[in-house]
């Protein structure tokens, strides 16, 4: 089955026999580590899309989420590059580079100088904004555990990887307004 946009038939057909094409070229087994890599941070990106269907259309946060999906297209395009074509990659808009995690950085201290953190763990879920980014989070340190095995030296990806799991927690913080402690003092029922 073929599926049309604009016109383009999108159905190559070529992965039926279980490998996939790699950016600037090169073929690779779906199982890989490149696939999986940049699959996971796919994946990431798709929960950080599903938080902002729930953040107030063109407001605060869902600028700042809409610049974070922009860089992990950066991050999967990177992923997706065969080693021997990674002096092809572009800082900013096909590497993930430095100042990409410096501003992850900005943007969580920023957030957090609004309220108080907490000072344990938290149960996710005080409001849906918040147990979305808490699940984006999540999404996020696993796809940061299945792209150690496909960066290339020198890579920014990890980094900015684990700052955006840490932002991503801050944010939701951020959105609950209040957070609830995990240890409670009456038992079953709070």
């Amino acid at each position: 089955m073929s599926v049309y946009l604009v016109g383009v038939d999108i159905s190559t057909k070529t992965g039926d026999d279980g490998t996939t094409g790699l950016f600037y070229g090169g073929r690779v087994a779906k199982n890989d580590a490149a696939p999986n890599a940049y699959g996971a941070v796919d994946e990431a990106q798709a929960c950080v899309g599903l938080v902002r269907s729930s953040a107030e259309s063109g407001g605060e946060l869902d600028v700042m989420l809409t610049a974070i999906c922009r860089d992990l297209y950066v991050a999967m395009a990177e992923l997706a590059t065969a080693a021997e074509n990674r002096q092809k990659l572009v800082g900013g808009s096909t590497l993930v580079t430095e100042s990409m995690v410096e501003t992850l950085d900005a943007v969580g201290g920023a957030v957090s100088d609004r309220f108080t953190m907490p000072t344990e763990f938290v149960i996710p879920g005080e409001s849906e904004v918040a147990a979305r980014l808490d699940l984006a989070r999540t999404v996020v340190r696993r796809a940061e555990r299945e792209c150690i095995d496909a960066v290339h030296d020198g890579s920014s990806v990890i980094p900015y990887l684990n700052r955006l799991s840490d932002v991503l927690w801050t944010l939701a913080r951020w959105q609950e307004g209040s957070s609830r402690a995990t240890r409670s003092t009456s038992g079953l029922v709070d």
